[in-house]
């Protein structure tokens, strides 16, 4: 089955639509580490996967830019993303990335120090 043939403006908001998307090859990667050997994962489940993701990280990086304008600072950091995920409504999830962030933390101080 074809394309269909799309104007100049369509195939510019196709390839901005496309920017905003992780790799649709990283997204497999993750997917298929958490399925048996055997198992095939199909391209449209791939790409739902990948909206979903890329969607996800646009919606918790939002609210975390929100907070830093509103404290007048111009770096996201791991904190105001946790922050975000809790706001959000995403608890369990930022308990256990708390412990990551502060292992994360914990390792980057003995390379630097």
């Amino acid at each position: 089955m074809s394309k269909p043939h799309l104007s100049g403006d369509e195939v510019e908001e196709d390839s901005k639509d496309q920017d905003r998307l992780l790799p649709i090859a990283n997204v497999a990667r993750i997917m298929k580490k958490s399925l048996p050997e055997n198992a095939k994962i199909s391209k449209d489940a791939k790409e739902v996967v990948q909206g979903c993701v890329s969607e996800f990280i646009t919606f918790i990086t939002s609210e975390a830019g929100q907070r830093c304008q509103q404290e007048n600072r111009k770096t996201v950091n791991g904190d105001d993303i946790l922050f975000a995920m809790k706001a959000l409504g995403f608890e369990n999830y930022a308990t256990v990335l708390q412990e990551y962030l502060n292992k994360y933390r914990d390792v980057s101080r003995l390379c630097w120090a």
